[in-house]
C-alpha cells in the first residue's frame, strides 16, 4: 500500500470566499499509509486588501507582513504540482475549498472536485454525535499535543500538523497491539527448532553384528548382558 493524501488549511481575511476576502496563507502536509511524510507545502499570500481587525486576531497575520510575500498566482502552480491528484483532508472542508476554488476560478484555473475531499469535522460529527467537534476539541480528546499552537497560535501549516494527528485517531489510530503481535510471531518464528526426520530404514544384519561384538569386546560388565543371561 501507498497511498497519499494531502493534509491542508487555509487562513484568510474573512469568511466572503466569492466576494472580498482573500486566501494569506496555505498550508499543505503529506501523507503516506496516513503518516506523515515529513514534505510540507507553505506560502503566505499577499491579499491586495486590508487586513480586517477580527481575522487578524485569529491568525496573527497583518497587512504590512503579507505585503512582502507573493500575491495567490505566484503560488498557484507549486501548490497544485504539491498536492498533485491525492484526496484533500481538511476540517471543516467547504471553507477552505470556497476559498481555494475562488482563487482558482479568479485565475482561469480549475478548482478541486468534491470527489477528493476529505472532511474531518463530518467525521467527528458522525463519531461523536452532539460532542464539540473543533480541531481544538478533538486535540484536547485525542490527547494531541497543542502546546506550540497555545504558545504561536493558528497558523496553517501548525493546524495542518495537528490535523493530521487528529485524522490518524479519526480513522483508528496507530493501533500499536497490531505492531505487537507481528513482532510476537517473528520472535516465535525465530525460535522454531528444525526437526530431523526419522531414519527411513532400519539397522542391517552387519550392522547388528558389528554392534553385538563391540558391547561384547569393548563394554565391560554390561548391565543390560547381565539382565539377559539371569532371565526374568
Amino acid at each position: 500500500m501507498n497511498d497519499r493524501e494531502i493534509v491542508f488549511d487555509t487562513e484568510t481575511t474573512g469568511l466572503d470566499a466569492e466576494g472580498d476576502d482573500r486566501v494569506v496563507e496555505i498550508g499543505c502536509l503529506e501523507l503516506v499509509n496516513h503518516l506523515p511524510t515529513g514534505e510540507t507545502f507553505h506560502a503566505y499570500v499577499n491579499p491586495e486588501r486590508n487586513m480586517p481587525q477580527g481575522a487578524f486576531e485569529v491568525h496573527g497575520l497583518s497587512e504590512e507582513f503579507l505585503k512582502q510575500h507573493g500575491v495567490f498566482a505566484s503560488v498557484a502552480d507549486d501548490f497544485l504540482a504539491f498536492i498533485g491528484d491525492a484526496p484533500m483532508i481538511a476540517h471543516n472542508a467547504t471553507f477552505d475549498m470556497r476559498f481555494i476554488n475562488a482563487e482558482m476560478a479568479r485565475l482561469g484555473k480549475p478548482g478541486l472536485t468534491d470527489d477528493r475531499i476529505i472532511d474531518t469535522l463530518a467525521m467527528a460529527r458522525t463519531k461523536f454525535p452532539g460532542a464539540q467537534n473543533s480541531l481544538d476539541a478533538l486535540c484536547r480528546r485525542f490527547d494531541v499535543d497543542t502546546s506550540t499552537r497555545e504558545k504561536d497560535g493558528h497558523g496553517a501549516l501548525l493546524d495542518s500538523e495537528l490535523l493530521a494527528a487528529v485524522y490518524l485517531e479519526l480513522i483508528g489510530g496507530r493501533q500499536p497491539g497490531l505492531v505487537l503481535g507481528a513482532q510476537e510471531t517473528a520472535r516465535t518464528e525465530a525460535k522454531t527448532t528444525t526437526i530431523r526426520p526419522p531414519r527411513p530404514h532400519a539397522a542391517s544384519a552387519d550392522e547388528l553384528s558389528a554392534h553385538k561384538a563391540f558391547i561384547e569386546n569393548e563394554v565391560i560388565d554390561a548391565l543390560w548382558l547381565k539382565d539377559e543371561q539371569s532371565g526374568p
